[in-house]
């Protein structure tokens, strides 16, 4: 059971009870099988309960969160003044709209498609706007549908299983799960794609996981991939802050092309690349018959509790017997949504003017500088950092060492809350997740505590 706290929107009390041995009643209807496949909960809350009951051990500590990916700066007056307009335009006979279109404000769809695809061949056409990235990702779930097979990198976004806990505490914890954290893996197995999780190896059957480490930059060995019908790909990466190469991304959609396979490009950190990679699949020839592409405005404009994102699926992009893909996700968005709100999209108009791109570049900008600050941390304590360049993640090993047990000493002799690696698939133990979202003096002060603990 889950009541509201009175002194915070943030936080609440949960309680968990073991089962009654008495059922009053119980209706006939079956479980869905496939939601009994996934495992004991979501990496996040999991964290919280763990913060949660170091709060408890330690009531006056002061805990820094540098675990969760949610932004924490405030979003750029720009873009809310031009929220609060609209909002109050609806209190007006001239202002006032209902339902708008499902696939997005007309202006909105054609300033992404050429602020972010310019001169790529992408158009106002083949956009859908939506209410986030992690929402569209299901929605793709229902157009493949249950006999899909897929692919993920191996880590990525969290996908399996935590530590089974004893269902017999009662506790305050902070909702800290930030809602764009998706499980490509479990809407695939919510979906009935998938096998059975397997313990010994920590996978699910019938998945393709493509294994991702420093020993190979990250990027997988395409030569020993099974051919799936959909590939999940993020670049700039969640969780390694890794960023495939232009060069590395023509391999991808080479592969996706002699296989006939679909590539779900997940790009909802491109704007945090600095260097020359490639900030979206469409740079890459060929690949709008292979490529479709997911992104949000939550990690650019702070919009993780606003809600705004985008899916691009080009009028190329065919199903086997040469039917367009665009027509069928179309189908799906009128059917299961009505829209992203009027006023976050006009908020996602005011970010995409000269004012809020410079905003936005802003907020990018402050991540990256505390980003450079926990690289230059770790790095000076001796530990091989990867990513933190091209993304707000710094991906940090500690060999030989279980994720959990390194988030366990972080957390007991800091007080600070990380984000185990293994939570993002097995490829990611002993490693840990240090998150560039926080305000910078908690960043700093944080530097401080690893020193303290690992000089």
């Amino acid at each position: 059971m889950v009541s509201p706290s009175l002194k915070s929107p943030r936080s609440c009390k949960c309680v968990a009870t073991a089962p009654s041995e008495t059922i009053a009643y119980k209706t006939k209807v079956p479980r869905n099988s496939n939601m009994a496949k996934l495992q004991a909960g979501y990496l996040f809350p999991e964290i919280a309960r763990r913060r949660s009951a170091h709060l408890l051990k330690y009531p006056d500590a002061q805990v820094i969160s540098l675990g969760i990916g949610d932004t924490t700066e405030p979003i750029p007056e720009v873009i809310t003044s031009a929220m609060a307009m609209r909002s109050h335009s609806l209190s007006t006979l001239e202002g006032y709209s209902g339902y708008g279109a499902e696939q997005g404000d007309k202006k909105l769809r054609a300033a992404i498609a050429s602020t972010f695809y310019g001169d790529l061949g992408i158009d106002e056409a083949d956009i859908f706007v939506s209410d986030g990235a992690k929402c569209d990702i299901s929605r793709l779930q229902l157009l493949f549908g249950s006999n899909a097979t897929i692919a993920v990198q191996d880590p990525s976004y969290p996908v399996r299983g935590i530590p089974r806990i004893p269902l017999t505490f009662v506790h305050t914890c902070t909702v800290m799960a930030t809602k764009e954290e998706k499980a490509y893996v479990d809407s695939s197995v919510i979906m009935g794609q998938t096998g059975l999780y397997q313990k010994d190896i920590e996978k699910f059957g019938k998945i393709e996981y493509m294994r991702c480490t420093p020993e190979n930059g990250f990027f997988p060995d395409l030569s020993t991939i099974s051919r799936t019908d959909v590939i999940f790909f993020c670049s700039p990466n969640n969780p390694t802050g890794s960023t495939a190469s232009r060069e590395q991304l023509t391999q991808l959609v080479q592969f996706a092309r002699d296989n006939g396979s679909i590539i779900v490009f997940d790009s909802a950190y491109a704007m945090y690349i600095s260097d020359d990679s490639p900030r979206s699949i469409f740079e890459i020839p060929g690949a709008k018959e292979v490529a479709m592409e997911v992104s949000s405005f939550s990690k650019y404009a702070g919009f993780t509790g606003v809600r705004l994102g985008w899916t691009a699926i080009p009028k190329e992009l065919l199903y086997s017997d040469g039917f367009p893909i665009a027509k069928d996700f179309n189908r799906i968005v009128c059917t299961c949504f009505n829209g992203a709100s009027n006023i976050v999209q006009a908020g996602g108009l005011a970010c995409l003017s000269a004012e809020g791109l410079e905003a936005m570049r802003s907020v990018v900008g402050y991540y990256r500088e505390n980003t450079k600050i926990i690289v230059d941390t770790f790095t000076s304590l001796g530990f091989k950092v990867y990513g933190g360049k091209n993304a707000p993640y710094v991906w940090v090993h500690f060999p030989g060492r279980s994720s959990w047990d390194v988030f366990a000493e972080i957390l007991e002799k800091t007080h600070i809350v990380t984000t185990p690696g293994s939570g993002f698939g097995p490829a990611g133990d002993g490693f840990i997740r240090v998150s560039a979202f926080g305000h910078r003096e908690n960043v700093i002060e944080a530097s401080r505590r690893f020193k303290q603990l690992y000089k």
